[in-house]
């Protein structure tokens, strides 16, 4: 039975059995109605006004604002990593029982975080997809992450809607059962377009892919193996996404506790997740990144 911490709150009808076979069975699943993500909303407007204001990306330990030179709207924030250390709100929602309920019954209650990331996609952008990718390709030095099939579940909140006409996340069901496959050569993600071309190369059916159309509050997850991307956004309102990867805690060396038998875990001073030179240069700094 999954414990919950002192704050109460209703378990969604849809946080069911369901979303574990579905997650099994496609690579991905979708649990309706989890959050009312007012909260996380005015985060977000907090965050990208403090990430806006930088003359350019700018890192403070494992919180990294990332900017990108839009050939529509000049400078644009993309992503902001681990905003969790500076912002309570978004803090207390990765610990959130509910997020609790729906990754134990994959990993159990003994769990750690290696993604803590707010994503925009600001409309009238002229870039704001993501290429084709497994999330397995980040996961370096790969001897610190161990069992990477059964032990990590990524989780995306939606803060807004989320549909194919502004850029929802979009997958190749069934994928996480091929292994790590070669997509998308060696640049950025987030520089890449979701080529049907990237699919082909790698022996897949780009007539398969499945839009992951979400309402406010919705959780996506999917699997560190799962091919997905996500689109332009052609609407005239942001698309914004809260995610959060967790990982059974004895297999992963490069994490953050998160659950502790299902306890929430305060963040405490920045631990080595990506940010390689975090214990060589942790002091806040500003960063290139073309």
């Amino acid at each position: 039975m999954i414990r919950a911490s002192a704050q109460s709150f209703d378990v969604p009808k849809t946080m069911t059995v369901e979303h574990v076979r579905d997650y099994w069975r496609h690579g991905y699943a979708i649990v309706r109605g989890v959050f009312t993500p007012a909260d996380m909303a005015a985060a977000f407007d907090r965050t990208h006004a403090e990430g806006t204001a930088y003359p350019r990306s700018y890192r403070n330990g494992n919180t990294f604002f990332r900017q990108a030179n839009d050939a529509n709207l000049g400078r644009v924030l993309r992503m902001v990593q681990w905003p969790s250390y500076v912002d309570s709100a978004l803090d207390r929602v990765r610990t959130d029982p509910r997020l609790l309920a729906i990754v134990a019954p994959l990993i159990g209650q003994d769990v750690k975080q290696i993604i803590n990331q707010m994503h925009w996609k600001t409309p009238g952008a002229a870039a704001t997809e993501f290429g084709y990718h497994q999330d397995i390709r980040f996961r370096r030095p790969r001897e610190a992450y161990r069992d990477p099939l059964h032990s990590y579940v990524q989780t995306g909140i939606a803060i807004d809607p989320h549909g194919r006409w502004n850029g929802c996340l979009t997958v190749y069901p069934g994928s996480h059962r091929l292994g790590e496959l070669a997509l998308g050569g060696d640049g950025r993600i987030m520089e890449r377009s979701t080529s049907a071309a990237d699919l082909k190369n790698a022996g897949l059916d780009p007539g398969v892919v499945v839009d992951v159309e979400l309402q406010p509050g919705d959780v996506a997850l999917w699997n560190l193996f799962t091919v997905h991307g996500s689109r332009t956004n052609r609407s005239a309102i942001d698309r914004r996404f809260y995610l959060n990867g967790y990982v059974r805690a004895p297999d992963c060396d490069r994490s953050a506790w998160t659950f502790r038998g299902g306890n929430p875990c305060p963040l405490g001073d920045p631990v080595l997740i990506h940010y390689e030179d975090l214990l060589r240069n942790p002091e806040p700094h500003f960063v290139e990144v073309g």
